[in-house]
């Protein structure tokens, strides 16, 4: 009976999609194993475990390698390969909608249907070439039911680091209860609820650590996509800002502050957090406080391009997201620009969810026309992004020990950054999801 029931569980862990091979060899065209030094001709890469266990220059022969000759090898000769990429600023379980369908689904509509969308997002992010986000803002649980289940092997997606529900203040940006009649407002719990003063706001934090999140995301001014005219300045207190960051800290937890206003993102870098998610009125102040602190931009350009076309179809947006809309989503890419310029850190950031799952790659084209290098477009989505997260030991560059993932193209995005829109082969922790 012992051993059947052995036999069983053995199959049940063979048959999980996913499940990483043993030992692969790739061939690889050019390698940019660490986006910023110079790319390796004709490498070896051999992949044990789903980890990196060797980078050699030249292509080897499995013999050389001393491996068994039924190893996998994959021919990537023709390509050129970088480390998986990693976005973040997404939401996976949902996807912007013309306002009544919006509004419908609000009413009919419960958490479930949120989690089986995020399904396909989670596929399709996956296959556009990122492999790792950080998901910042979901309803309830849906995000991290999606990471564990994508962690599995049950589903196919990308890494996911999730805040859950961002934390925001009564009425502001983040209350899903606003423009909803008193009777139609849902019961809420800490961990869902608007938090309104210091223990409060310690409060949320400290409910979302109890439901499982990796970091803690917070709506420090007021946003393009809520239903209320309360503006995109500051929206907590400095001292419930200050008292999020210190929970956060002392939880373990890193924090990304979506902010907009200048006022609210100084704001926000003074109390300590990680990084500003948009950063479209940002001044030089507010440049010199990011430097100072070494907090990352996530600039999310992808978002503003998205939200600013939407604004000029009639009925897409109701007037009072319109407005918000049309004024700051042409800013975002100028604030970027000056960023960059200024010496502030940047970490790939897209807000798909609010522009189309998939399209993640367009952000390297506006980031570029902005101004940044081919070379710095990849470190932003690689290196900086993996360290924003606290995840550097894993992930961001190929090399020996971390997870092997990475994604192969046609066409050199040093040369042509929107070689990303075209990738042809994806691998994480070591299993082909696309390709061959």
């Amino acid at each position: 009976m012992c051993r059947s029931l052995i036999a069983v569980v053995l199959a049940l862990f063979v048959l999980v999609p996913g499940a990483a091979a043993q030992s692969v060899v790739l061939h690889v065209g050019t390698l940019y194993a660490v986006p910023g030094e110079e790319p390796i001709k004709e490498a070896t890469v051999i992949v044990v475990d789903g980890r990196i266990a060797k980078v050699v220059s030249a292509y080897r022969s499995l013999e050389d390698l001393d491996m068994s000759p039924d190893t996998r090898v994959i021919d990537l000769k023709g390509s050129f390969v970088t480390p998986g990429l990693i976005d973040c600023h997404t939401h996976l379980t949902g996807q912007s909608l013309p306002s009544a369908e919006r509004m419908r689904r609000a009413l009919q509509e419960t958490e479930a249907y949120a989690a089986i969308d995020g399904t396909v997002y989670a596929r399709r992010t996956l296959m556009a070439g990122f492999t790792s986000v950080r998901n910042v803002g979901s309803g309830g649980q849906t995000a991290l039911a999606l990471r564990d289940r994508i962690n599995s092997g049950m589903i196919e997606g990308p890494r996911m680091y999730v805040s859950g529900p961002a934390v925001s203040v009564t009425g502001g940006h983040g209350d899903r209860t606003n423009a909803f009649s008193p009777v139609l407002r849902p019961a809420q719990g800490a961990e869902t609820a608007p938090s309104d003063g210091v223990a409060e706001v310690r409060k949320a934090v400290r409910a979302r650590v109890r439901e499982g999140v990796d970091l803690i995301k917070i709506t420090a001014t007021g946003g393009v996509l809520s239903m209320t005219a309360a503006g995109v300045e500051q929206q907590f207190f400095d001292d419930e800002l200050e008292s999020i960051v210190e929970a956060a800290n002392m939880m373990g937890r890193k924090v990304a502050a979506h902010a907009h206003g200048a006022g609210g993102i100084k704001a926000a870098l003074r109390a300590g957090v990680d990084s500003i998610e948009h950063g479209s009125y940002l001044d030089d102040e507010a440049i010199e406080l990011f430097v100072e602190t070494g907090a990352y931009l996530v600039p999310t350009i992808h978002a503003g391009k998205y939200v600013a076309g939407k604004a000029e179809e009639p009925g897409f947006y109701p007037e009072a997201i319109r407005a918000k809309a049309e004024a700051v989503g042409p800013l975002i890419q100028d604030a970027f620009g000056r960023a960059y310029k200024g010496g502030v850190k940047i970490a790939f950031g897209t807000d798909v969810g609010v522009g189309e799952h998939g399209t993640n790659a367009l952000e390297f084209v506006y980031m570029h026309e902005a101004g940044m290098t081919p070379v710095d477009c990849l470190k932003s989505a690689t290196v900086n992004a993996a360290d924003l997260i606290g995840v550097s030991d894993d992930l961001g560059t190929i090399e020996v020990g971390k997870y092997a993932d990475l994604i192969a193209m046609e066409r050199d995005p040093m040369g042509d950054v929107g070689a990303y829109q075209e990738v042809w082969f994806v691998m994480k922790g070591g299993v082909v999801f696309k390709g061959e």
